[in-house]
């Protein structure tokens, strides 16, 4: 049975979801608060978190950031509640590591079809077992799905991942913008137009500048390096 925690301030909010997740098997976990809801992550190691972005005392960003840090719970998806529609609230999101948005008010059975294609796009990427050796210093292991940089492990956030992974799959082939957002976030979820800038550019951070070029216009691609 899979776990979804879900972390708001709003009882009657929790309340909707609660119901009506659990009409869909759902094993449901509930937090009205960050620090609350931190731990409850650090326990259950849940599947997915739906987090509230505004909530006082410590809001969804400073959570997510967190959790990202900790080794326990940085693999787990994080899907935003917000009722801001400011590209702010989306790029503050990003750069703390979440990897979708619900806007308020929510329809239940919208979130929970966006849940469960948010959940097989994740099971995609983690049952493929080959191990993409894209260079001897650079090795992105699908299977525990993590990636050594010079014999280090760094831990991705998981559509940090998905978007190497899938650049990595095919070496010097380019990949549009469209093609991406559609493979790592799925159609019918709508981000913002920085959206993939902000993740390459993440990756840039961890793994070095030389693997993925932007082909100005088009999209990007992954190139093995000479050592």
């Amino acid at each position: 049975m899979r776990t979804i925690l879900i972390i708001d301030d709003e009882d009657d909010i929790r309340a909707i979801l609660t119901y009506n997740l659990e009409k869909e098997n759902y094993r449901v976990l509930n937090a009205s608060n960050g620090k609350d809801g931190i731990e409850l992550a650090q326990q259950h190691t849940p599947d997915l978190i739906l987090l509230d972005v505004m909530m006082p005392e410590m809001d969804g960003i400073e959570v997510c950031e967190f959790l990202r840090a900790d080794p326990k719970t940085e693999n787990i998806i994080i899907c935003f509640l917000t009722a801001r529609g400011e590209d702010y609230s989306q790029i503050a999101g990003l750069e703390a590591g979440a990897d979708d948005y619900v806007s308020k008010p929510i329809k239940p059975k919208v979130l929970v079809s966006r849940i469960k294609a948010i959940l097989r796009r994740g099971d995609k990427v983690s049952n493929r077992t080959d191990e993409n050796k894209a260079e001897d210093n650079l090795i992105i292991d699908r299977e525990r799905y993590c990636v050594l940089r010079d014999g280090v492990e760094l831990h991705l956030p998981r559509k940090e991942f998905e978007l190497l992974a899938l650049l990595s799959s095919k070496p010097e082939k380019v990949f549009s913008r469209d093609f991406i957002l559609e493979s790592v976030w799925g159609a019918s979820i709508v981000v913002g137009d920085r959206t993939i800038d902000v993740h390459v550019r993440k990756l840039r951070e961890k793994i070095g500048d030389g693997y993925i070029k932007t082909i100005k216009g088009v999209g990007y691609k992954f190139v093995n390096i000479e050592v």
